[in-house]
């Protein structure tokens, strides 16, 4: 398909002997020639497999899924990624339901919805509760829903994924991925994909905990230029309430028992006029951070109007 030209299909890995080969394959067998493998360093064979299947193999500079992603894409000419894990949890067969809004220009960025239909041994129920969190955590912080900001099947345009000036390293790149989509305006779409479970002999490199952790902290962070009233309004409500907490515990302990505690009622009134600067600080940052967005808007628009007037 002449579409498929267009397509770069980008399969990051690490350790995965067991299932890249029927990853490749099935990809080239849907008609994407490009299916481009950035290994992490595996000692399993996985690079080699992956290209007696006919994918091209680049070895990444340093670790971690995020940064091969980055690695990756900068090696990338064709116009749109199409991204993947090699684990076989994801249907090539179902790669068009990504790439279509793209191709036809209605979404810049495309999220497969996991649980849209989702195998019942695809994922723990430990798992499926931790990411359910961390999107209720997404959409309540960054104020959209994505529903499912962590999965691996996703496509992009590269231009898009250019503008938003990704850092993560690690696994916590797809939350980094959605939350600059949202920063960035970039136009994004959720569609339906099956999820499977790993074949019996692959092992997983996600650790829920740690992992977990990573993203939710990322998360947090990013809210500083996305939703600064959240970031700084949360420190500084938090601040206040210990504030409050002491001055009522320095009261019972003067009007109770006669004893005074001057030392923990000047930190009770740090406390809360520090946590009030920083409420008003979130306040104003959410402020300037809407003003720019407007002002972004607007050049993009009047952008817009001159690249149609030239033309």
């Amino acid at each position: 398909m002449a579409a498929h030209d267009e397509v770069c299909v980008l399969v990051p890995t690490y350790n995965e002997a067991e299932t890249i080969a029927d990853v490749v394959e099935r990809f080239r067998a849907e008609g994407f020639d490009d299916v481009f493998v950035i290994d992490g360093g595996s000692d399993d064979g996985t690079p080699e497999l992956a290209r007696e299947a006919g994918a091209r193999v680049e070895q990444q500079s340093g670790s971690g899924k995020g940064q091969a992603v980055r690695e990756a894409v900068e090696m990338i000419t064709a116009p749109y990624v199409l991204l993947v894990d090699g684990d076989g949890t994801y249907r090539p067969e179902q790669a068009n339901r990504l790439l279509d809004p793209l191709l036809s220009g209605e979404a810049e960025h495309v999220i497969g919805d996991r649980f849209a239909d989702m195998d019942p041994d695809a994922m723990s129920r430990l798992n499926q509760t931790g990411n359910r969190i961390i999107n209720r955590a997404f959409r309540f912080i960054h104020g959209r829903d994505l529903q499912d900001i962590l999965s691996g099947y996703r496509a992009f345009t590269r231009e898009s994924f250019e503008r938003c000036s990704l850092t993560a390293d690690g696994f916590g790149i797809e939350t980094e991925m959605a939350v600059a989509c949202v920063r960035q305006n970039v136009t994004t779409t959720v569609v339906p994909i099956t999820y499977e479970p790993r074949p019996g002999d692959s092992e997983t490199n996600l650790r829920p905990f740690r992992d977990g952790g990573v993203i939710l902290l990322t998360l947090y962070q990013m809210a500083r230029t996305n939703n600064p009233i959240f970031y700084f309004g949360s420190i500084g409500v938090l601040s206040i309430l210990s504030g409050i907490a002491m001055a009522l515990w320095v009261l019972w302990r003067w009007f109770g028992q006669g004893i005074s505690h001057e030392v923990v009622a000047l930190a009770s009134g740090v406390a809360i006029l520090f946590g009030v600067q920083l409420v008003m600080f979130g306040i104003l940052s959410d402020l300037i951070v809407t003003m720019n967005r407007e002002q972004t808007r607007r050049i993009e628009r009047l952008t817009d109007e001159l690249d149609s007037d030239e033309e």
